[in-house]
């Protein structure tokens, strides 16, 4: 049997607190330093060449054991996101349309060779578009829920079931044509014209997605043929358990009540896309559409006020390890950004990129952005910190900004999906019950694709003055 025993697997509590101890120490080793920095639009962003070291910040024991607290705090809106959705999603569970609704595609996929064909690469598209469109991010979570019983109903596996919505946005997010909060951000600080070089992004987009449906649909095939070949295959012996074998009754039918709540649920999903794109909402709005969207599906779907709330704290309950994962994740980049390490790696960096040909220097600001993301995974926040040395840069190194911003992009989006110090991809991994160290195993293939084809698109721009 291929899989690891979980009894094997380094908790992900373990290895997050790992990272943390080691962040820590290199505070003891990097110097501080910092760029001076401006409000432009209501941002912060850095100025370039002004960058000054400064005395060491250190963050010893002390830091370590307050920084889980702290991350907590940082990241509430996160957290009070997630166990918000969690909530809403007890309610919908609670009135059987899940599982009604999982069952009823899942006997389309078994009778139809179309939606057997066109399952994963169909969803995989969809989200791929909301990536690339409005940035979905932490919008993925809550179809996490959804995507993993699915998956394991038709044959497949928790990796697909998670791959699917996330891997899908994922992409989208890195191969982003229209994203507001990548995109949009890095080339009004480049001083590019908004959301130009739309076509070569949209070939990034196309290329980036088709290479993830293929990877998932690989696999997905696999475990079809011998589920002992999944990563997860023991875990998912115990999910099925809860989330199908108790499905298997005469609920599993779709009723016209059931139809209510999954059409409330879906209305609510559209007012979401319309808010975040029309309205610019972020999470406070869509928490709230969340929390109205639950009352009316259980209204619809003819629950009890005691029911109703019962199942939102029950659903909310599910999701507090995966609070906690996103509050210790959150506390790593604390640990590195009171230590004042950040902006001396950025310079750091930054100062190799002169030595290169201009293809070479591009893909070195890919390489650079990257690395970063790690200690700044936010789009909008990495955007703020490395754009305005980036773009300046990029003119004495012959580069055009117009490709900074795609080696930012890319840098940024790629390693979102694997990097433990993500708070949405550590969130996704702990609701589905996966360690990161072996959603980190399967996706490295990937990630090494994703990196070649980051490396081999920073090259026609050049040719082509784009």
């Amino acid at each position: 049997m291929s899989q690891l025993s979980t009894s094997k697997s380094p908790d992900t509590f373990v290895i997050l607190f790992a990272i943390l101890i080691l962040i820590a120490g290199l505070t003891w080793v990097i110097p501080g330093g910092v760029f001076d920095t401006h409000i432009v639009n209501g941002r912060s962003e850095v100025i370039p060449g002004t960058f000054h070291e400064l005395d060491n910040e250190p963050q010893g024991f002390g830091a370590v054991l307050m920084a889980p607290i702290r991350g907590f705090v940082d990241a509430a809106l996160i957290i009070g996101f997630v166990l918000l959705v969690g909530g809403v999603f007890g309610i919908l569970q609670r009135t059987g349309a899940i599982t009604a609704g999982i069952s009823t595609l899942a006997r389309a996929h078994d009778r139809s060779r179309i939606v057997r064909a066109l399952i994963i690469p169909l969803f995989m598209t969809i989200f791929s578009l909301a990536g690339a469109v409005f940035g979905m991010s932490e919008e993925i979570i809550p179809f996490i829920i959804i995507f993993i019983p699915l998956a394991l109903k038709i044959g497949y596996d928790s990796m697909v079931g998670v791959a699917i919505p996330f891997l899908g946005a994922g992409v989208g997010f890195a191969g982003a044509f229209l994203n507001p909060f990548t995109v949009g951000i890095a080339q009004g600080i480049a001083e590019v014209p908004l959301f130009s070089g739309l076509g070569y992004r949209f070939l990034l987009w196309i290329a980036s997605t088709a290479i993830a449906i293929l990877f998932v649909m690989r696999y997905a095939s696999r475990i079809k043929k011998d589920p002992t070949l999944s990563l997860t295959y023991e875990d998912d012996i115990k999910k099925r358990e809860k989330y199908i074998d108790e499905g298997e009754s005469a609920e599993a039918a779709l009723t016209t009540q059931h139809n209510r709540a999954l059409l409330v649920f879906a209305a609510g999903i559209l007012v979401l896309v319309w808010g975040v794109l029309a309205r610019q909402w972020y999470i406070e709005e869509i928490a709230g559409l969340f929390l109205i969207t639950g009352i009316a599906v259980g209204i619809v779907g003819k629950l009890k006020v005691n029911e109703i709330t019962s199942s939102f704290a029950s659903g909310a309950k599910d999701l507090v390890m995966t609070a906690l994962i996103i509050g210790l994740a959150r506390g790593i980049l604390i640990i590195a950004k009171d230590g004042q390490i950040i902006d001396t790696m950025l310079n750091a960096l930054a100062s190799q990129i002169t030595q290169w040909h201009p293809i070479v220097s591009s893909q070195f600001m890919f390489i650079t952005q990257t690395l970063i993301n790690f200690f700044v995974p936010s789009g909008s926040g990495q955007a703020a910190l490395t754009m305005p040395v980036m773009a300046p840069l990029s003119d004495l190194v012959g580069v055009s900004r117009q490709t900074a911003v795609l080696a930012y992009q890319m840098g940024d989006g790629f390693g979102n999906m694997i990097i433990p110090t993500s708070a949405v991809t550590m969130g996704v991994l702990t609701l589905a019950d996966i360690p990161w160290e072996r959603w980190a195993k399967w996706l490295l293939p990937l990630e090494l694709i994703f990196l070649i084809l980051g490396l081999l698109f920073l090259i026609p721009p050049f040719f082509m003055g784009w």
